[in-house]
């Protein structure tokens, strides 16, 4: 069966962009000129002049979101229920995202549950969310998840041990604005290790079976301009940071079905508590022989860029903790017959999986 896909409304780039939010906020204050906005801005730039260019008004709300850990069902319940109060009752005039992948799933998730009932641990998996979330606009800060064009909201959670996404067309932003100056006080690590998820993302998908003509096309330019970005002398100059936003972006389109990676990542993120970019890169220092050429060029990228991976992380865990490794990462049934088919736990036995997790 066909699915019918849904992009992204509206888009700008260019440098300085994040001057023009207040335009592009005009048509949504004026059409609901007595309901608020409710800005998502990773704590991070809490106490920075960043928050000074944004234009927040006196009875919007500002939601700093605690990025130390990435998104878990509680928290999008925490953000919500703060929202609610503010709102008391009235709807928002949108909600505007400023930051990371963290920050744009938490905005995604929590502009759901602003229109349904319930809680955010009702929403994981395809297409549970029944009503519109209010309008949402994506202005990121780091370049690589793609959540800023992702239909899916990543979250953890705790009581079920699995990080699964609230995924639904209602996630997706109606706008979004790409300032490639914005990236430039990440640190060089969290750069790479967020960039180069986008390169996962869309060799896992091109390297899987469910692909279609026009995604293939999304992902197969975005992984050319991620090879240009890492393998270049300088990963973070003015023209790479535009490339990598531009690669984000198309690769957030292709990301709806990866590979063997991501639930590697995933195991990681559920019981040693890593986030998603620096797992990613985990997981494929173990995967050789199952992508050989992404991984020889994902280690030409780390020595280009002077990266390197601590070694012995899973070194010293209990066996409980490698059964959970081992679970967290073999649950996730459809990224793995992705690529490896339905055969899939004949090759990921066990034991195979826990040997990779104690090579890293």
């Amino acid at each position: 069966m066909y699915r019918n896909a849904k992009n992204v409304g509206y888009y700008m780039i260019g440098d300085g962009a994040l001057d023009q939010l207040h335009e592009l906020m005009i048509p949504q204050r004026d059409a609901m000129p007595d309901a608020p906005v409710i800005y998502f801005i990773d704590h991070f730039f809490k106490k920075t002049d960043l928050v000074q260019r944004v234009p927040i008004l006196e009875w919007d709300m500002r939601i700093f979101v605690d990025t130390t850990d990435e998104p878990t069902c509680e928290s999008v319940d925490k953000y919500a229920s703060e929202a609610k109060k503010f709102l008391n009752g009235k709807k928002a005039c949108a909600l505007i995202a400023l930051g990371g992948g963290s920050t744009m799933d938490t905005c995604k998730c929590v502009g759901n549950l602003l229109t349904n009932p319930g809680d955010a641990a009702d929403y994981q998996g395809w297409d549970l969310v029944k009503n519109p979330a209010p309008y949402k606009v994506a202005i990121p800060t780091l370049s690589g998840t793609g959540s800023e064009t992702s239909r899916t909201g990543i979250m953890t959670n705790k009581k079920k041990g699995i990080k699964l996404g609230m995924n639904s067309d209602y996630s997706m932003f109606d706008q979004v604005l790409l300032d490639p100056r914005l990236p430039m006080t990440a640190p060089r690590d969290q750069y790479f290790y967020t960039g180069v998820d986008c390169f996962m993302h869309c060799f896992e998908y091109l390297d899987g079976q469910y692909r279609n003509k026009i995604t293939d096309a999304f992902a197969e330019k975005a992984l050319e301009l991620t090879k240009e970005v890492f393998l270049s002398d300088d990963m973070m100059s003015n023209d790479n940071r535009e490339k990598l936003m531009i690669a984000s972006y198309k690769g957030g389109m292709a990301a709806g079905f990866v590979g063997v990676v991501h639930p590697f990542s995933a195991g990681l993120s559920i019981v040693l508590g890593m986030h998603h970019g620096l797992a990613n890169c985990y997981a494929l220092s173990v995967l050789g022989d199952i992508y050989p050429e992404p991984y020889r060029i994902f280690n030409e990228m780390m020595s280009k860029q002077g990266i390197t991976l601590k070694k012995g992380i899973c070194a010293n865990l209990s066996p409980e903790q490698y059964d959970q490794l081992y679970e967290a990462s073999i649950v996730h049934e459809k990224p793995l017959m992705n690529k490896l088919g339905e055969k899939y736990r004949e090759i990921l036995t066990k034991e195979n999986v826990i040997d990779r997790f104690k090579q890293m």
